[in-house]
């Protein structure tokens, strides 16, 4: 070591024998310090020139369980405590610190004063982050009050339910119990709509609950729309409704009128409810109906406006065709003066009636002429193209022609006792055959038979007398079976009269 540091300098000892050492009162004034700095630590609770870290405020409703070192929680793990509290009105702002851990917290974080496990004992705060589309909240930022809340004890809701307040939530139960269960009247039921018209609150509440998800659906969208499409929507709404209300209230005079006439107005809805009902019944099929026509109007759009492309260059031309045909349009305008075919059309309108007349009668006639044809086509032709086989007397030709033959022959008759006489020829009596038939008019067994005498026995009879073909009354004609002109009906039959004996 060397000579200095060996004993004490020259200056120093000279020091220290002026000053005499530390006293009593050197070491009076490092207790007061002393004193006073952990005073000041118990007090603030915080190391002077130091910084507590990241701090959140939050405003409660009620903070009275919470207490200053109470931890703060996420998701049950301690990621800092609470340092301040002060008191804001009827709420109180707490400050407590966030550690690394815990962070980041966003602006839409919530907080809630919860009781700790019964062990641990006092309460702490359960500190939500919030969503990660949210922005980070700023060193020392404020949890709203709308975004806290303070758990309720049971004992807090005991000592709130008293007496009265629970015979009055036990008689409020029996009413809702009765109301959910009782079946409605059937004056009750013609205020209710049919679908729950004869149902119990509980099972119309039933019915409503499945139906709520299509509700709930639509009021999420409406929610969202409420939001907008861009930022700041909403504040643009709310200032436009502040300039319509302030364009109100300037015109509170022309209000009043319009008041006045909506009392009117709705007056009159009132005198007609009746028949506002019944529209508004009408109003849903209608618009049923109205949607599907609105939804093939919507389908024909795509076509219309290509036809309307597409009538562009003949609606240019309109003006032009309009000149060109008005010479036409003076000559038809004489035309169709009373004169000329105004005159033809009154003719028309007075024979149109009797046309019209005719025209029916034609159409029952018509079914009348297709069965008459039929039956000259299908039965009588046919019939007429057979040839009568009769022995000696046939001709060979077909039946329509003998018919013809037979009216030249009776046309014949016209004439004299000639041969071409005016009379028919008639076998003479008064020959060697006798004869006899009988007479089914004759009711007198002596003139029921009848004698005669003829210069030949007849030979038979053809066709057979009586007998005519099977008609069928309730068929048609064309229908018919077509009569054998060579049948049994035929002939020759017995010869009438007979040879006698």
């Amino acid at each position: 070591m060397s000579r200095d540091h060996r004993k004490p300098s020259r200056y120093n000892q000279q020091f220290f024998r002026q000053w005499g050492g530390p006293g009593p009162i050197f070491f009076g004034l490092i207790a007061v310090v002393i004193v006073l700095l952990g005073l000041y630590l118990a007090f603030t609770k915080s190391i002077p020139f130091t910084s507590p870290g990241y701090q959140v405020k939050a405003t409660f409703g009620n903070a009275v369980n919470i207490a200053i070192k109470s931890p703060v929680r996420i998701a049950g793990v301690n990621v800092g405590k609470v340092t301040d509290m002060e008191q804001d009105g009827d709420n109180t702002v707490v400050t407590f610190t966030v550690d690394d851990e815990g962070r980041p917290v966003r602006e839409d974080a919530s907080a809630q004063i919860r009781p700790r496990l019964f062990l641990e004992g006092n309460w702490f705060i359960d500190l939500d982050p919030g969503t990660p589309d949210s922005k980070e909240m700023p060193d020392k930022g404020m949890i709203p009050l709308s975004h806290t809340a303070t758990s309720v004890q049971v004992g807090d809701v005991l000592r709130t339910l008293q007496t009265p307040e629970r015979a009055n939530i036990q008689r409020l139960l029996e009413s809702l119990g009765t109301g959910l269960n009782e079946k409605p009247t059937a004056e009750q039921d013609l205020t209710f709509e049919p679908f729950v018209q004869g149902l119990s609150g509980g099972e119309a509440l039933n019915l409503a609950y499945r139906q709520g998800e299509v509700a709930a659906r639509g009021t999420a969208v409406v929610n969202a729309a409420t939001l907008g499409t861009g930022p700041n929507d909403l504040g643009n709404l709310l200032r436009g409704l502040s300039r319509v209300t302030g364009a109100v209230d300037e015109r509170g005079d022309d209000l009043q009128g319009f008041v006045t006439n909506f009392a009117t107005f709705t007056g009159a809805l009132a005198a007609e409810s009746e028949n506002l009902g019944l529209t508004i019944q009408r109003l849903g099929p209608t618009l049923v109906v109205a949607r599907r026509a609105l939804t093939s109007l919507n389908a024909s759009l795509p076509a219309l406006r290509g036809f309307a492309i597409a009538s562009t260059p003949g609606l240019n031309e309109l003006p032009r065709t309009i000149r060109v045909t008005r010479p036409l349009l003076r000559q038809l305008k004489p035309l169709l003066s009373d004169s000329e075919l105004g005159g033809l059309a009154t003719i028309i309108r007075r024979s149109t009636p009797s046309a019209a007349k005719s025209a029916a009668a034609t159409l029952a006639l018509l079914p009348q002429l297709r069965n008459f044809g039929l039956c000259i086509a299908d039965t009588i032709s046919p019939t007429g193209d057979q040839v009568i086989n009769d022995g000696a007397f046939s001709n060979g030709q077909p039946a329509s022609n003998e018919m013809f033959y037979a009216a030249v022959s009776a046309a014949g008759g016209s004439n004299m006792l000639d041969g071409n006489g005016a009379y028919a020829r008639i076998q003479g009596g008064g020959g060697p055959i006798t004869v006899k038939m009988e007479d089914p008019q004759e009711s007198s067994d002596l003139f029921h038979t009848q004698y005669g005498r003829l210069e030949s026995a007849p030979l038979g009879t053809s066709p057979l007398a009586p007998g005519t073909p099977p008609i069928v009354s309730d068929q048609l004609c064309s229908e018919q079976q077509l009569p054998d002109l060579n049948g049994p009906m035929a002939g020759p039959g017995a010869p009438s009269p007979a040879a006698y004996p």
